[in-house]
């Protein structure tokens, strides 16, 4: 094992498929002579050349689809988004096209696409480009989506996304690019299931379910109710759909109690999805309401002061997680 950034997970996990598949290509804006608008693919088209990491104009809807109808002829585009908000002008691409193909071609076509890119809030970035669109996603039958807090789990997903035969959005995170975590080496194939949750911190009085940005924020709030004699399970979701059913119902069995805490809008949120699973199957397991922490529902705020005010922290989690412990 050895310590890298999430962008060199991501930059390594590229690499090595399109090293081990040539049908695999990257393609999106500035990903080719720019090396990445955040230098994710920094060093690929040296290696691999202008056939395979691909420059495109600023036509979301036009390199979407063409990736769409690449992926029904045999090839396993990898498209890049710079930010997930840019997405919603391909709206129909990975909406409409991408997850229905398969169905609507009675078999005949597998759509082996990933669409990848940072997603959710980053630091005063405005409305338009700090969606997080992991719910709008999620309710399509047909897409799969991960979102990786850490740099093993970004390689081991985004590696598993790109020999899935399916369309699979990859969600990364901007403020994660420059975090560093052990991966293991690139002569051991890493490959992270879609559909498999991890408990990143054991505890026994209160579950708090995360994903994405919000796993440091659980990870530090949990270090800091120690000090309060209240043991804080830290489980990271990583795929929002497939969702790891079993991992959330152990947890809960063995806390009885739970926070979830997300970066989406809380209305139809992720969050919204798990809190109904948990109260639907194991409702007799709880011994206190489920709380939500999420972003305010409102659009986001340039000032900074303001937009630390509308997203989840650490005052807000920690607040949360007393109240279901009674604290």
């Amino acid at each position: 094992m050895r310590e890298i950034t999430y962008r060199q997970a991501l930059n390594e996990a590229l690499a090595e498929e399109l090293e081990r598949d040539p049908n695999v290509f990257l393609m999106g804006e500035e990903v080719a002579e720019y090396q990445g608008a955040y230098k994710v693919s920094h060093g690929l088209l040296e290696r691999f050349g202008p056939r395979r990491i691909i420059d495109t104009p600023i036509s979301e809807n036009g390199f979407a689809g063409l990736g769409v109808g690449a992926a029904m002829v045999g090839l396993r585009p990898i498209i890049e988004f710079m930010t997930f908000s840019f997405s919603l002008v391909a709206f129909d691409q990975v909406v409409n096209n991408a997850p229905n193909m398969y169905t609507m071609s009675g078999g005949q076509f597998n759509i082996p696409i990933v669409f990848r890119g940072p997603n959710g809030p980053a630091h005063q970035l405005g409305a338009t480009h700090s969606h997080a669109t992991e719910n709008f996603y999620a309710s399509v039958p047909g897409l799969k989506v991960c979102a990786p807090a850490t740099p093993r789990d970004a390689k081991g997903l985004l590696k598993t996304a790109v020999r899935d035969n399916n369309p699979v959005l990859v969600l990364e995170a901007e403020l994660l690019y420059s975090s560093k975590g052990m991966v293991e080496p690139p002569d051991e194939e890493l490959l992270i299931p879609l559909g498999k949750a991890e408990v990143k911190r054991e505890g026994s009085d209160v579950s708090v379910i995360c994903y994405s940005q919000t796993v440091p924020l659980a990870l530090k709030v949990a270090a800091q109710l120690e000090d309060e004699d209240i043991s804080a399970e830290v489980v990271d979701l990583r795929s929002i759909k497939p969702l790891d059913e079993k991992a959330i119902f152990d947890s809960v069995a063995k806390t009885h109690r739970v926070v979830v805490v997300e970066q989406d809008h809380p209305f139809c949120g992720v969050g919204a999805e798990v809190c109904y699973r948990i109260q639907k199957n194991i409702f007799d397991q709880l011994d206190a309401p489920i709380m939500r922490v999420s972003q305010e529902d409102v659009p986001m705020p340039y000032n900074e002061r303001l937009e630390h005010a509308v997203l989840p922290n650490a005052e807000k989690l920690l607040t949360a997680v007393k109240q279901v412990c009674y604290a």
